[in-house]
């Protein structure tokens, strides 16, 4: 605040005191403001020598028509309190004038639609609560005067606001001026609606009063006379919460009929400015594609008038269609000598500027430019401006003038400044590009040859060197001067492109020109790109590409001399199980390994390869013996036996399958690697850790094994299986207590294929995992419905079939566990059947999650107990509720007692150890009655039902309800 504005402020402070201290001289007072404030004007008009009077003039009159109102107002001569009140009622529409004469000002008579739009809104939600609380109530009662001061409130308010939306850095002027309006208007709210004292909304004046002087005092006001820079831009955020306050303030509003009139104008303006919020998207939009369309055109324009018809055509597409307009691109002056002053100064101050669009009048721009656009009345000008321009002092490259009707103007600014800076750039790369073709010339080739990196000689008749480049002491290691040819043209250590020109009957050189070029570094990379174009990153050996094309040479050569040639298909078994469990690092350090001792156990002659993954191949060539072939795979199987310690502290043994054939059973490529990927697949089948060799009597076989792999992997994404459940029932009673789901494969072909056909090879492929995952879930989402259908004293129980291959997923416990809580059964209702033959092996892991599950109430069971040749006194070991005993035994224990027996002791050794037995295959009334007296509870088999859908036995469990 200025000194003169610190003491009119004081000055209004103390008639403010004055005021409230002496009642009965409080018109005095309220005058004595008024002209205090007419004469900061004056003073603040004169002080900052504004140019534009007519506002302040008129707001000084406005001023003066408030005091003297106020004034006489509080006369009590009736002809003087009607005098007062036309006085007061019209100094508002004079602030009203005041505010726009300043409109017009910053905005420079160009209209802005969205801030029009604004003010509007935010004018008609005040008009609703003006009419709700002044206007209607005035109105009814027929009091016009009183109608008249609400309703120039509204007007100023109306006007303050479209002053606060113009476009525009608002200055402290507008500030103090817009709180002195807003004081006035408060108090006289206040005191229509009673709820401030006659005393207390007269201070309102004085808030009017001194935010008038302050403004007229403070140096921003002459910048309310000027045109603001226009930016084209949508609400700010601060707009938006403020439009935003409008509906709900019209909402406290009581008088419905001026609401709903009032509402329906704040829907028409608010669409609008949404029409125009969506009308400048698309424009924005397609200014983006505009500029995106010059840039292109810009890189690709190869001198100046193609720079300048982009530019023009880019200014074209900014525009929308139909709008007259100009374009001129004003290159700097290139005449010898010094620029007249006037275009000196003009030119200082566009480098001090940048790269900044600016509106000017067409009369203040050049001449030259002018007579161009003299259709406009206002200019686009921006100069064209390159900080640190490597080509020259000159940062200023140009400037480009835009001349459009003056409302079309305003929203070109900011695009015309990145074009201009595109076409700044563009013609700066036009000009080094000039500057190259100058530079072109003796002196500049002579600069080139000392720098260059490629030796450059000049060799005469008798082979002896005149001249070499200062480069080739660098690349030779010597100076070559006077040196015969042959001594530079194969140097010790060191790779040379040579390239020779004869120039004998060029004067100026007279002889033969070597240019010789350091390629060792090259030729190196090359090489090493080689080899790893044909061997493997990670452990060296041959990768596919490479061992095919030895196999067609071996091949070739084979077909020569007669010879063999054997091809080993190797895949390490479980090797997923290592990643795992032990991480992707251990993983890596087994296959270096294992490359390594495959590649150990081969001859010199012989090709290992990594096919990828865990996958090896080894090539045999120059052999008369097929024996040969497979004891190299026996050498191999011998090789990889041996453990693998890894990081010093993990002992891994890699198991491995090996798939073999030779040249006999096949005589190209394509067949030997079919036949040995054919015969690895033997090999896995066949237990994995060994090597099988290809025999024609099992293609069929090992084809028919692939397809149905293919075929089952298909079944897997498609979901071509279903469900059957066979009860297990309590022996005593006959009455199904719960049920074995058990998985078909319906294939589209050959209908519903039993998991006898399938199993084998899904857990060999892992397609248990996904297979084993479904029957989990569809069998507890059945067991859930039964539960909710049958009463609570008949819950059956669903056992479902698990492999060890599915606990070495990670998360499989909490898998078991989430598919129990996603189908709400209560973890007793589900039993997990293993194979015998887990009970022996080293599969401690798998324990140790079953023991995990069992603590949450799921129950164990052995299946096929019996034909794994383990001992029941595994089971002491494991965390087992349920032993099944085996089919075969069922079958023969009625041949004789000592098959009876033998079930007797299964079934009195697992009673000892709390182990229910659950007899399976029963198919006959005499297996039954047997396997009751000799104590066994649970059972299943044909002699109750086959295995169904899920319908039907729910159906068998409710007949027995029913029976009971």
């Amino acid at each position: 605040m200025t000194p003169a504005g610190a003491i009119f402020g004081g000055w209004m402070v103390a008639l403010a005191a004055a005021f409230c201290l002496l009642p009965s001289g409080q018109p005095i007072v309220q005058l004595a403001a008024g002209f205090s404030a007419i004469a900061a004007i004056a003073y603040g008009v004169r002080r900052n020598r504004a140019t534009d009077k007519d506002p302040w003039s008129l707001l000084a009159a406005a001023l003066a028509s408030s005091a003297l109102g106020v004034t006489a107002y509080a006369e009590s001569s009736p002809r003087l309190h009607h005098l007062g009140a036309g006085l007061i009622i019209a100094a508002y529409p004079a602030l009203a004038g005041v505010f726009w004469i300043f409109i017009r000002r910053r905005t420079g008579g160009v209209g802005d639609r969205a801030a029009l739009l604004d003010a509007l809104i935010l004018t008609a939600g005040g008009a609703v609560l003006g009419w709700t609380f002044l206007l209607g109530p005035s109105a009814h009662e027929g009091d016009w005067l009183t109608f008249a001061y609400p309703a120039g409130d509204l007007l100023c308010l109306g006007m303050l606001l479209r002053l606060l939306t113009a476009a525009g850095r608002k200055v402290p002027a507008t500030y103090l001026l817009g709180a002195g309006v807003l004081l006035m208007l408060t108090a006289d709210v206040g005191a229509e609606l009673s709820w401030l004292s006659g005393e207390v909304s007269g201070l309102g004046r004085f808030g009017l009063y001194a935010g008038a002087g302050l403004a007229a005092l403070h140096p921003s006001m002459t910048t309310l006379s000027r045109p603001a820079e226009r930016i084209s831009g949508e609400a700010s955020r601060r707009r938006i919460a403020l439009l935003g306050l409008v509906a709900p303030a019209v909402l406290l509003g009581g008088d419905l009929t001026a609401g709903a009139v009032l509402g329906a104008l704040m829907f028409v303006l608010v669409l609008a400015r949404m029409a125009g919020i969506m009308a400048n998207h698309r424009r924005a939009l397609a200014r983006e594609r505009a500029l995106r369309a010059a840039s292109a055109a810009l890189v690709s324009a190869a001198d100046v008038e193609a720079v300048a018809d982009a530019v023009r055509t880019a200014v074209a597409d900014l525009l929308p269609a139909g709008i007259p307009h100009g374009v001129v691109l004003a290159m700097p002056f290139t005449q010898e000598g010094p620029l007249p002053a006037e275009a000196a100064a003009q030119a200082a101050v566009d480098r001090a500027a940048g790269t900044v669009a600016r509106i000017v009048a067409t009369r203040d721009v050049d001449w030259a430019v002018g007579v161009r656009l003299t259709h406009f009345s206002g200019t686009l000008r921006c100069p064209m401006v390159l900080r640190d321009r490597p080509t020259s002092a000159e940062s200023l490259v140009g400037v480009l003038h835009v001349g459009a009707p003056d409302g079309e103007l305003p929203g070109l600014q900011r695009a015309i400044e990145v074009l201009a800076g595109q076409a700044a750039l563009a013609l700066e790369r036009i000009e080094l590009g000039r500057e190259v073709a100058r530079r072109d010339s003796e002196n500049y080739f002579r600069a080139l040859v000392q720098n260059a990196a490629d030796v450059i000689l000049i060799v005469d008749e008798d082979e002896s060197i005149r001249y070499a480049s200062p480069s080739a002491v660098r690349v030779l290691g010597f100076d070559p001067l006077k040196e015969p040819l042959s001594a530079v043209l194969e140097p010790d250590g060191i790779v040379l492109e040579v390239h020779r020109d004869d120039l004998r009957d060029d004067p100026a050189v007279a002889g033969f020109v070597y240019t010789l070029r350091d390629v060792t570094e090259q030729r190196r990379l090359q090489d090493k790109l080689t080899h790893q174009a044909f061997h493997d990153a990670m452990t060296g050996l041959a990768n596919r590409v490479l061992f095919n094309d030895r196999l067609e040479h071996a091949l070739a050569r084979g077909a020569r001399d007669g010879s063999l040639v054997g091809v080993l298909f190797i895949d390490l078994d479980d090797f997923k199980l290592v990643n795992d469990t032990y991480g992707h690092a251990a993983g890596d350090a087994l296959l270096t390994t294992v490359a390594k001792r495959i590649a150990g156990a081969l001859r010199a002659d012989d090709t290992a390869a990594r096919l990828g993954g865990d996958e090896f191949a080894a090539l045999i060539e120059n052999v008369r013996d097929p024996a040969v072939v497979e004891e190299t795979a026996t050498r191999i199987l011998a090789a990889l036996a041996e453990p693998i310690v890894i990081d010093g502290e993990i002992s891994v043994i890699a198991v491995a399958s090996i798939g073999i054939t030779t040249t006999p059973e096949a005589s190209d490529a394509d067949e030997l690697l079919r036949q040995a990927d054919l015969a690895l697949y033997v090999a896995k089948g066949a237990g994995k850790n060994q090597w099988r060799r290809y025999q024609s009597h099992l293609h069929g076989a090992m084809v028919e094994r692939l397809e149905l792999r293919s075929a089952l992997e298909h079944a897997v994404h498609e979901g071509h299986f279903l469900l059957n459940y066979q009860p297990i029932v309590d022996l005593a009673t006959e009455q199904p207590l719960g049920f074995e789901a058990l998985v078909r494969w319906y294939h589209p072909t050959n209908g519903v294929v039993s998991p006898a056909a399938f199993i084998a090879v899904a857990e060999e492929s892992g397609l248990i995992v996904p297979i084993g995952r479904w029957v989990l879930q569809q069998a507890l989402h059945t067991v859930a419905q039964w539960r909710q259908i049958l009463p609570g004293d008949r819950q059956p129980y669903v056992s479902v079939n698990v492999s060890v291959r599915q606990f070495r997923e990670s998360g499989f416990v909490d898998e078991i566990l989430g598919a129990l809580a996603n189908a709400g059964v209560p973890p007793q209702a589900l039993m997990l059947e293993l194979t015998e033959t887990l009970l022996a092996g080293e599969h401690e892991t798998v324990w140790r999650d079953l023991a995990e599950l069992r603590t949450h109430g799921v129950r164990v069971a052995i299946d096929d107990f019996g034909t794994g040749y383990s001992s029941l006194g595994y089971l002491r070991q494991r965390p087992v509720d349920v032993v099944k005993i085996d089919k075969m035994f069922i079958d023969d224990m009625a041949a004789g007692p000592q098959e009876t027996a033998l079930v007797a002791g299964i079934v009195n050794l697992a009673q000892s150890m709390n182990l229910t037995v659950i007899a399976e295959g029963i198919e006959s009334s005499v297996h039954r009655d047997l396997l009751v007296s000799l104590g066994c509870p649970l059972g299943q088999g044909y002699l109750w039902s086959t295995p169904v859908d899920g319908t039907e036995a729910l159906s068998q469990m409710v007949s027995t309800i029913v029976q009971v």
